[in-house]
């Protein structure tokens, strides 16, 4: 091939003479990628990738077959194994494109749908390897550990809901998600953890609940492909196949699909931060770090003993991005909660001193992984109607949910960490020492403008001996049950969207664990299921209330009320609409002392309505300080201001919601 510019070699075949196929070997010279497409996956800008690798069944020259074509610099021999050559290396050899690329590719003809098969490597120094394809769409289920050759074949139903999701995924909509370990939500044998429901065995007990909680979104623990349950599917090696452990790829659309339809948005928790050493994963892929950083000074996690992606390399950050595309795309998914921010942004965490090299500017980011975060924003919010990314970040890296065009990352929103930390400090308390505590509650808002922050109450606080929520509260059963629903009252009505792992909104009195199901049972009893009715009154009340959600990033959103009272720990807040007719009054008692007759002021005559109320006998309270009706204001002497008074619940938290005459 000769270059036009220069009438020099090249030494790179065209796309004409890669497709010259001799029929007589038992894999063809064939090539679905040409020239610009190589290059922007180089440059790590190739952000449809899943369209050129991995597998694809195809016919050519009249002859149906499969379609290889995979990424090893540094191997000298792929071979393409399975059952279908007795697994033997050297039957099946891709070729090796000649411009230097490192993609090997290959038509291995009447190899069909459904074959067994993985990609065998000889790497660096000649050693051999059976690696599964990194762009597989399907994979045997564990502990087998090949890929299957896979093409999707699903009729979607959810077109309504794609061109109006927006409604539902705004920053300006209520966001009360569900979050879900889908293995262990509920299983078919409670306490067997090789016991699974398929994904639309699933779909239909999830769904009804989902609907019935008032929940809009569910997010869903890491359903990428993994091989040890105990990683709950953070240590991912099929970043392009949902698990089979619950079905193949169709019966997960099938999932998604039935989602929208039911008005609820999908969101899956996405790991770009770190994979897993497995044998058959992309750890040392080609016999050499490929898809890693070879200094392990930034290419190992010592906190996950896992391996971190290599965001310089042009050809990681087109598999990375492109992933992120493929579960918008072809899943139709509504967000990615993107795990592990923290650990990507920063080159010293979890890392001493010694045990990390500053970058070019002297500092401890990671430029690499920034850039690659900015892109990935900027190609899901550029390419995607009404989605959202979502990011678990711990720090005060600034503008982390800030657009790429303000210097931010570019998430939609940030996981208030700091939020979640200080409410279950304080909520875990005595209440006789939270009137000196105040300040925990009430931090959050001296800086929850700086993000559009979620407020996570996730499976990481359940887990690892931190107790479930229901031992957090302090006090006898009664209280500890009071403080909860008062817990989820302040929560629901504090601004930002809303997270909440599964058995929380019941009262799980376990530890989540991985290998049994949920504690179903327990809603046998008044005080769990009193208070799963309170957690579906909230989720009802953030969908029906628009003070609740239209301002929840603005600060025209929010006003305190009342936060001197530290001594009562009685607090009170405004959450604030469009207009006034929109106001709802928040007042939170902090302590298991009944308030008859507490006064708040108020700077207008409006008469109130309360509307919620967690003491009420349905949520397992007593049912005594439920004001009924609607509550009048009386003038103060000497000046402007209202009073109005009301009986406040122990341990109790009431919405009131402004009545203006018309």
């Amino acid at each position: 091939m000769t270059d036009k510019n220069s009438g020099e070699s090249t030494g790179k075949k065209s796309y004409e003479e890669i497709n010259f196929v001799d029929t007589t070997r038992n894999v063809w010279n064939y090539s679905i990628l040409d020239e610009t497409s190589i290059q922007h996956f180089q440059n790590g800008t190739l952000y449809n990738a899943y369209e050129y690798f991995g597998n694809k069944q195809l016919t050519v020259l009249k002859t149906e077959g499969t379609y290889f074509a995979v990424w090893a610099p540094n191997a000298t021999e792929v071979s393409v194994v399975g059952n279908f050559n007795d697994w033997q290396h050297g039957v099946h050899p891709l070729f090796v494109r000649l411009d230097n690329s490192g993609i090997w590719e290959g038509f291995i003809p009447h190899c069909n749908r459904g074959e067994v098969y993985k990609y065998s490597i000889k790497g660096f120094q000649g050693k051999l390897l059976q690696k599964g394809d990194p762009y597989a769409h399907y994979w045997e289920r564990k502990p087998l550990t090949a890929s299957i050759t896979w093409n999707f074949e699903f009729e979607w139903t959810d077109r309504n809901w794609m061109h109006t999701r927006d409604q539902y995924n705004s920053l300006q909509s209520p966001y009360s998600v569900y979050e879900v370990h889908l293995a262990s939500w509920m299983r078919p044998d409670p306490g067997n953890e090789e016991s699974y429901f398929n994904y639309w065995e699933i779909a239909e007990r999830l769904l009804p609940y989902v609907q019935d909680m008032g929940f809009t979104h569910i997010e869903l623990m890491p359903v990428m492909e993994y091989p040890f349950d105990g990683s709950w599917g953070y240590q991912g090696t099929g970043y392009y196949a949902p698990t089979s452990r619950f079905g193949h790829p169709e019966s997960f659309m099938a999932f998604v699909n039935a989602f929208h339809d039911a008005g609820i948005g999908v969101i899956l928790d996405w790991v770009p931060s770190h994979f897993p050493y497995d044998s058959h994963g992309l750890f040392m892929f080609d016999g050499n770090h490929t898809y890693e950083y070879a200094d392990m000074r930034k290419g190992y996690h010592p906190d996950w003993n896992s391996y971190i992606f290599n965001y310089k390399r042009g050809e990681v950050r087109s598999f990375l991005i492109s992933n992120a595309r493929f579960w918008l795309d072809k899943f139709h998914v509504d967000g990615l909660r993107v795990d592990a921010v923290s650990s990507m942004l920063k080159l010293d965490y979890s890392r001493n001193e010694g045990e990390w090299e500053p970058n070019e500017f002297g500092g401890n980011g990671n430029l690499e992984a920034i850039a690659f975060l900015k892109d990935m924003n900027a190609m899901v919010y550029r390419d995607f109607h009404g989605v959202q990314t979502i990011a678990e970040e711990a720090t005060n890296w600034p503008g982390v949910s800030r657009p790429t065009y303000n210097d931010g990352l570019g998430f939609g929103m940030k996981w208030m960490m700091g939020w979640m930390h200080d409410t279950l400090r304080y909520f875990k308390q005595d209440p006789v020492y939270r009137q000196f505590q105040q300040n925990q509650l009430t931090f959050s808002m001296m800086y929850f403008h700086d993000e559009n922050f979620m407020l996570p109450l996730s499976h990481d606080e359940v887990v690892h001996g931190k107790s479930p929520m229901i031992y957090k509260m302090p006090g006898d059963e009664w209280q500890k049950f009071a403080n909860l629903r008062l817990l989820y009252t302040y929560m629901f009505t504090h601004p930002g969207a809303k997270l909440l792992f599964m058995g929380n909104e019941f009262g799980q009195t376990d530890e989540w664990n991985y290998k049994t199901a949920l504690r179903w049972d327990l809603l046998a009893f008044d005080c769990h299921k009193g208070l799963q009715a309170c957690v579906r009154d909230l989720a009802k009340l953030l969908k029906s209330h628009k003070s609740l959600y239209i301002n929840q990033f603005d600060h025209k959103g929010f006003e305190w009320k009342d936060l001197d009272h530290r001594a009562e720990s009685i607090i009170s807040y405004l959450r604030k609409g469009d207009g006034k007719e929109d106001d709802l009054l928040i007042l939170l008692n902090m302590t298991p002392v009944e308030r008859i007759d507490w006064i708040v002021q108020m700077n207008e005559g409006d008469d109130w309505l309360e509307i919620f109320n967690s003491d009420d006998k349905r949520y397992w309270g007593t049912g005594n300080y439920v004001n009924n009706l609607p509550i009048s204001p009386s003038r103060r002497k000497n000046n402007d201001l209202y009073e109005i008074k009301l009986s406040l619940p122990p341990l109790g938290g009431c919405v009131l919601k402004r009545i203006i005459e018309s």
